[in-house]
C-alpha cells in the first residue's frame, strides 16, 4: 500500500537546484521522482530542498555533490554525498536521507508508545 502524491504536491514540496550546472530535464525528473519516496514516510514534511553541485576542482571520484535538506518540525534533517557521477550522487544523498528520516520517525514512535524511557 502505497501513497500516491499528486505533482502539484510534489512541486509545492520539493525543491531542486544546480550550483554550477545545468540541469537536464531527466536529472531533474530523477530527483523528484527519489525525493518523492521520502514524501511518503512522513505527512509532516514541510520542504526538501536538494542541491546539485558540479565542482571542477575536487578529484575526479568527488566531482558531484548532492546535499538534501528536509524541513521537518523540530531540527531539520541535512545530508551531502558526492561521487563522479550526478544520478550516483543523488542516489547515495536518497538513501542517506532515506535512513535519516525513518531514524526520526522510529524514535518519535519509540517515545510516544514509552514516554518515560530515557532515549538518549
Amino acid at each position: 500500500m502505497t501513497k500516491e502524491i499528486s505533482p502539484e504536491i510534489l512541486a509545492a514540496k520539493i525543491i531542486v537546484s544546480g550550483i554550477h550546472l545545468t540541469l537536464s530535464d531527466s536529472l531533474k525528473e530523477a530527483a523528484m521522482t527519489k525525493a518523492s519516496r521520502l514524501l511518503r514516510h512522513n505527512d509532516h514534511i514541510v520542504r526538501i530542498r536538494l542541491d546539485l553541485e558540479h565542482d571542477k576542482t575536487r578529484s575526479a571520484t568527488d566531482e558531484f555533490v548532492a546535499q538534501g535538506h528536509i524541513e521537518v518540525g523540530g531540527p531539520d534533517l541535512i545530508a551531502s554525498a558526492s561521487s563522479e557521477d550526478a544520478y550516483k550522487s543523488l542516489d547515495l544523498l536518497m538513501d542517506k536521507l532515506d535512513k535519516l528520516v525513518r531514524r526520526r520517525h522510529r524514535k518519535h514512535v519509540d517515545t510516544r508508545k514509552h514516554p518515560h524511557l530515557d532515549t538518549k
